[in-house]
């Protein structure tokens, strides 16, 4: 198995992949749910989780189950684009199922479980991207980090996460509730909270291969703190990106002639009308 750093960096390199890899199409039928608080799905999961797994320590075994069951069905139509049939699609998920299963604890079936749970979260981060407006969106991805950074540095994430964490199956079946390479951990939400980024960002036309760049870069800089810490809230790094990108968007909207975050060119007010971004 690699060390610490090199699983970490696969792990980061996977959570920024999410913030610009294509979303699959969201249902129809999503269209007649929209509301602006389905964007607490996001701070909400993660507090409902934990509250749960600490009060209710057997709920952890649920958890595995639920991610189970549903995690490879959402691989599918991530690689399928959609609620559409694709043969090929289900059989690239079975076979990542089945090595997971039959590597079990290797590099090869950690690669495979991370796969499936990485597409998983696409197809969900497409579907709240349909439910819920991009600015509310956006607060609940802020909001998720800031409630897993209180968790984190007051302690009170660790004993659930660790509960959560070591919640296997039975028969070897893969652990999905979570993204596991080589030294390396991140809970399902850490992978969750870039997909709906990313998905954000492609509902407004905005660039998301910067965005993922700056995910990436916050979240090399930040996972230094594991030099003096032995835990991290990896929603941090994308929450910042977020706050970046829009801030770039802000001054770049300010300056005319300039190359704005989506890619358009701002003109000044003097100038013709131009696309914003």
């Amino acid at each position: 198995m690699p060390g610490f750093w090199p699983s970490d960096a696969v792990l980061l390199a996977v959570q920024a992949l999410l913030v610009c890899l294509p979303a699959p199409v969201a249902p129809r039928s999503l269209r007649s749910l929209p509301g602006t608080n389905w964007a607490w799905v996001l701070p909400g999961s993660l507090g409902l989780t934990i509250a749960l797994v600490a009060l209710l320590p057997g709920t952890a075994d649920g958890y595995t189950w639920l991610a189970l069951v549903t995690t490879p069905p959402l691989a599918y139509l991530a690689l399928a684009g959609g609620p559409r049939r694709r043969p090929l699609a289900a059989i690239v998920v079975v076979a990542l199922v089945t090595l997971a299963w039959a590597e079990h604890g290797t590099l090869s079936g950690q690669s495979a479980a991370l796969g499936i749970t990485a597409l998983s979260c696409l197809t969900l981060g497409a579907w709240l991207a349909r439910l819920a407006p991009v600015r509310a969106l956006e607060v609940g991805i802020v909001a998720m980090a800031v409630l897993d950074a209180v968790l984190v540095f007051s302690h009170g994430l660790q004993h659930p996460n660790n509960v959560l964490n070591h919640a296997v199956p039975p028969a070897g079946l893969p652990r999905l509730q979570l993204a596991e390479f080589g030294s390396a951990l991140m809970g399902y939400g850490d992978l969750f909270i870039a997909a709906v980024f990313g998905a954000v960002l492609a509902a407004q036309a905005r660039d998301r291969r910067r965005a993922a760049l700056l995910t990436l870069g916050f979240a090399g800089a930040f996972d230094l703190l594991f030099l003096a810490t032995d835990e991290l809230p990896a929603t941090v790094p994308v929450a910042l990106a977020l706050l970046a990108g829009a801030a770039l968007q802000r001054r770049r909207a300010r300056l005319p002639g300039r190359i704005g975050w989506a890619g358009s060119v701002q003109v000044s007010a003097r100038g013709p009308a131009g696309d914003a971004p």
